[in-house]
């Protein structure tokens, strides 16, 4: 493992990632109850209530807390910049984030005004603190590098994505606006999943590969100009789509392009690399990478079939590409940041970060979740498939839950214990 570049002292408290961490595979696990007890029919249509409740449970509850939490950890580390009383803020904001998604979800089940707008007030409390404090702390940046640099655009593109989640949100508290819904919704949709979690992967995927994997670096021209064009292509889809959506496939091009160039990088990376130990994790984003080309190429010319396959493209790159890597990654950072905390406390006789999960119920749980992707794709055509894959699903996240909770207990545990040597006059936060 290599943390040549890495700001180790800037580190946060470990508990202001991890509740985020912590939290995510609960809402997977409630998206696969409400799947269970869904429609195959019903989850065709992207509008229908059970798809926008069920699409929201993963992509705020998921996939956004690990988004959140992974800015929270690696922006001070990568960048060397603290962000400003973080534990408060991601303690906060973590509270109203999870208070205000369950309201979300309540209230556009039931229809209740009053769970909308406590979504709406508690969703952007929790956002604006994070985003807030996260654009902060890069303002004051020195080491501007190509992850920070990414992470700073999918900042950008998170904001406008968050405040076209709460405009749509309002639109169940005041429906005079509910006609501008669905132009709204797929910008929404498209600039979340490629803006947001499209960019800031990629940047990460710059520093981890080789930290992680001692796999080669990413050449220049990757670091340096891949989110800017990713960038461009957003903008020229935006405009496309609204003004010209006749060309609006010039865009999805240009998007799907450079994404199915990062998804082929990735791929070579990994086989590449100096140390080629197979885990769990390399098939994560082995995964992530045949999902992410085929979901980005289905995605352009879905169009021309009227969106008969705009499911198919959300699972494949929502669950299939951004969810997989989410899940590999946490197998990853939990377990590091536990071994990094221990370590810099004095201890020295802890378990070392491949002891931390058991990698047997790792394979299991990769194993239930890719048969439920499938599932989820082919349920569309044989709906009896959509149980057996919601409960696939259902255990596959509890045993992630377990297994990222794991090294949590194994860190209270050693706390517990004098340390090996006194550290105290090297603490960090």
């Amino acid at each position: 493992m290599e943390l040549n570049g890495l700001s180790i002292d800037q580190a946060p408290p470990i508990f202001a990632p991890l509740r985020f961490y912590l939290t995510a595979p609960l809402f997977a696990i409630l998206a696969g109850f409400l799947i269970l007890f869904s429609d195959a029919s019903v989850l065709m249509s992207r509008y229908s209530t059970d798809s926008i409740v069920i699409t929201h449970a993963l992509t705020i509850g998921f996939l956004g807390f690990i988004m959140l939490g992974s800015l929270t950890q690696m922006l001070p580390v990568l960048a060397g910049v603290q962000i400003p009383r973080v534990n408060l803020v991601s303690k906060t904001s973590h509270i109203f984030l999870v208070l205000g998604t369950l309201s979300m979800l309540l209230g556009i089940m039931s229809e209740s005004v009053f769970f909308d707008t406590a979504a709406l007030i508690l969703l952007c409390l929790g956002f604006t603190m994070m985003i807030v404090v996260i654009a902060m702390a890069i303002t004051k940046v020195k080491n501007f590098n190509p992850t920070v640099k990414a992470m700073s655009v999918s900042l950008v593109f998170a904001a406008f994505t968050v405040i076209m989640g709460l405009f749509l949100l309002f639109t169940y508290v005041n429906s005079d606006y509910a006609i501008y819904r669905n132009i709204i919704a797929n910008v929404h949709s498209v600039w979340g999943v490629f803006g947001f979690g499209g960019i800031l992967i990629i940047g990460v995927t710059f520093q981890v590969l080789p930290m992680f994997y001692v796999a080669p670096r990413f050449k220049q021209f990757c670091k340096q100009r891949v989110v800017l064009l990713l960038s461009i292509g957003l903008i020229i889809w935006l405009f496309t789509s609204i003004f010209a959506e006749s060309y609006s496939i010039i865009g999805k091009s240009w998007i799907a392009l450079f994404f199915w160039a990062f998804a082929t990088t990735v791929w070579r990376k990994l086989s590449a690399r100096r140390r080629p130990i197979s885990d769990v994790t390399v098939w994560y984003w082995r995964v992530a990478s045949i999902s992410l080309t085929l979901g980005a190429f289905l995605w352009i010319f879905d169009e021309y079939f009227k969106n008969e396959y705009v499911v198919m493209v959300g699972i494949l790159l929502g669950g299939g590409f951004i969810l997989s890597i989410m899940i590999g990654m946490l197998y990853k950072i939990i377990p590091f940041l536990v071994w990094f905390h221990l370590n810099a406390m004095g201890y020295m006789t802890i378990p070392t970060m491949n002891e931390m999960i058991n990698k047997n119920l790792a394979r299991i749980q990769f194993a239930l979740f890719i048969a439920s992707l499938i599932g989820f794709v082919f349920a569309f055509y044989i709906p009896i498939l959509l149980k057996i894959s919601a409960l696939s699903f259902i255990v596959s996240m509890v045993i992630l839950q377990y297994n990222v909770i794991a090294p949590v207990l194994i860190y209270k545990k050693v706390r517990k214990t004098k340390p090996d040597f006194d550290m105290s006059a090297f603490t960090i936060n």
